[in-house]
């Protein structure tokens, strides 16, 4: 259930990126705006990644490799 949810978050964050996407230059709050969606959209995807890895394997490599999260580790493909 909670990867259908987040599936269908991200679909909507696609779809309020593409209706901002026209105003993405009109003005600072809209240029904010698009970039919070870039990001929310971003984590959300993260989210989902994590949940359709191995859980025993995740736990196992959290318990020994742990590290800082970083911005750039939102935007992998």
């Amino acid at each position: 259930m909670k990867k259908h949810q987040l599936k269908k978050q991200i679909l909507q964050k696609e779809l309020q990126i593409k209706k901002l996407n026209l105003h993405y230059s009109s003005s600072d709050f809209c240029n904010q705006l698009y970039n919070t969606l870039i990001l929310e959209k971003a984590v959300l995807k993260k989210e989902l990644e994590n949940l359709e890895k191995k859980p025993l394997v995740e736990k196992l490599k959290k318990t020994f490799f742990k590290r800082e999260k970083l911005i750039c580790d939102y935007f992998k493909s």
